[in-house]
C-alpha cells in the first residue's frame, strides 16, 4: 500500500519527463530504490515483531504439586486445563518426572539458581507450584467450618524468581462446598496467571544488565585487612505476616542489596523467596533502615552484600 502511494506521487511529479530519456532512467532508478527501501523495512519490522512475539506467545508452562496429596493434584490438574487454553501446558507427568529429579530442601521455598536448574530440567519457560488442603477450623463466635485453599507459586525458569503468588481460600459450613468454591475460583485464577504469564516474558526480554559491584571479602583474605562492612544504624525485625503464621509457615528469604557510597540502597533483589507476603516483609524492612557504608582503609566504597533471614512460628503466650 505505501509504495503504491509513493509511485502514483512520482509519477505524477515526473509524467512531463518520461519523455527525456534521461529524467526516464532517473525515475526507473529511484522507483526501484524506493521499493526496495520500504520492502526492506516492512521485512526488518515483521522479522523484529517475530522476534519479540513469539517468546511471548509460545510460553511453555509446568503446573506441579510437589506435596503429593490428593488436595493439591486435583487443584493442579484443573488449573492445568484452564491454563492450556491459553498457554503451552507441559505435560503433568514429565514435568514431575524432571522436579523429582532436582534434588530440593523445600520445594515452595527455592534459590534462584535452584529453580533455574528445576526450570531446564523441565523445559519449560515458567513452573507453577501448587499446595493446597481443606482445613477444619473452629472460632470463638461461630461453629466449626472448614477452609479450603490453594498457595500458588508462579516462577519464571530464566530468573528464577517468583513473579506471582497467591493464596485463593474459601469457607463454608461443609467441606464439600469450601471445596467447590475453591474449583470455582481456578477459571479467574487461571486468567489471572496467563497475563502475568505474558507480561513477565515481555519484561524479562527488556530486561538491563546488572552492573558489577564489589562484595564483601572472606575473613581472613588480603581484602579483607582494614575492611568494614555495612551495617544499619538501626535494625529493623521483618513482619512474620499474619498468613505466614495462620499456615505455620517455615521459610528463609535470602535478599541481595547494593549500597553505594553515600549508604542508600540503590537495589535490592529476593533471591530465595517464600512467599506468603514474607518476601515483600523483608524488602520493607530493609528499605526502612538507615545504612552505614562499607569502609577500606577509612574510605567508603559501594557494596553488594546478601542479608539472611529466618521464619519460624511462634506461638504468641
Amino acid at each position: 500500500m505505501i509504495s503504491q502511494t509513493f509511485t502514483i506521487i512520482i509519477e505524477r511529479i515526473l509524467t512531463q519527463s518520461r519523455k527525456v530519456a534521461k529524467w526516464q532512467r532517473i525515475y526507473e532508478i529511484f522507483l526501484n530504490c524506493l521499493c526496495s527501501f520500504l520492502n526492506f523495512a516492512s521485512l526488518r519490522l515483521c522479522v523484529f515483531a517475530l522476534i519479540f512475539f513469539i517468546p511471548v506467545a509460545a510460553q511453555k508452562v509446568a503446573i506441579l504439586s510437589p506435596d503429593g496429596t490428593e488436595t493439591s493434584r486435583s487443584f493442579a490438574e484443573r488449573l492445568e486445563s484452564k491454563l492450556s487454553e491459553k498457554l503451552l501446558v507441559v505435560d503433568q507427568a514429565m514435568s514431575e518426572a524432571a522436579f523429582s529429579s532436582v534434588k530440593t530442601d523445600d520445594p515452595f521455598n527455592l534459590t534462584l539458581e535452584k529453580s533455574k536448574t528445576i526450570g531446564s530440567a523441565i523445559g519449560c519457560d515458567l513452573f507453577v507450584l501448587i499446595r493446597s488442603e481443606i482445613i477444619r477450623r473452629s472460632a470463638s463466635k461461630r461453629p466449626l467450618y472448614y477452609e479450603s485453599h490453594a498457595a500458588v507459586y508462579a516462577v519464571s525458569s530464566r530468573t528464577g524468581r517468583l513473579v506471582f503468588w497467591g493464596l485463593p481460600r474459601f469457607e463454608a459450613d461443609k467441606m464439600k462446598d469450601s471445596q467447590n468454591l475453591l474449583y470455582d475460583a481456578v477459571g479467574p485464577l487461571a486468567l489471572e496467571l496467563a497475563n502475568k504469564i505474558r507480561s513477565t516474558a515481555k519484561a524479562e526480554l527488556v530486561e538491563p544488565s546488572i552492573s558489577a559491584m564489589e562484595k564483601p571479602p572472606d575473613d581472613g583474605s588480603p581484602s579483607a585487612k582494614n575492611f568494614r562492612p555495612p551495617i544499619p544504624y538501626r535494625r529493623i525485625k521483618p513482619e512474620y505476616t499474619t498468613d505466614a503464621f495462620l499456615y505455620d509457615i517455615k521459610a528463609t528469604v535470602d535478599i541481595i542489596v547494593d549500597l553505594n557510597e553515600q549508604g542508600s540502597i540503590l537495589r535490592t533483589e529476593i533471591v530465595r523467596w517464600a512467599g506468603y507476603g514474607l518476601d515483600e516483609s523483608v524488602e520493607k524492612a530493609v528499605r526502612s533502615m538507615n545504612w552505614r557504608p562499607a569502609e577500606r582503609n577509612g574510605k567508603p566504597l559501594p557494596m553488594r552484600f546478601l542479608l539472611r533471614y529466618n521464619f519460624k512460628k511462634i506461638e504468641k503466650e
